[in-house]
């Protein structure tokens, strides 16, 4: 079953190549989604696929890659779109 998740990854998370690492691993697990940027220093993942593979990203969020240093995670489960066809990495917002 189809399913979708929001994920915010805070601490030193930008300008260490996390976008990049993120969208390599979600395209190894075969999700779809985007992972972005945004303005308060946070990356915001956007991701559909199966949930048990979304629960693999999420928990490959919590450390990123070998330069992050993730402080915290927040996630939240939404409503299954279908809204995507690729993972992609997006400019800021």
């Amino acid at each position: 079953m189809n399913s979708r998740i929001r994920i915010f990854i805070y601490g030193e998370v930008q300008g260490v190549f996390f976008r990049a690492n993120t969208t390599s691993t979600a395209k190894k697990l075969g999700i779809t989604g985007f992972v972005r940027n945004r303005t308060d220093g946070s990356v915001e993942v956007v991701a559909e696929g199966d949930k048990q593979k979304l629960e693999k990203l999420r928990e490959w969020c919590s450390h990123g890659p070998e330069a992050a240093i993730v402080e915290k995670v927040k996630s939240e489960w939404e409503e299954y779109k279908g809204e995507f066809s690729d993972f992609t990495a997006t400019s800021s917002v």
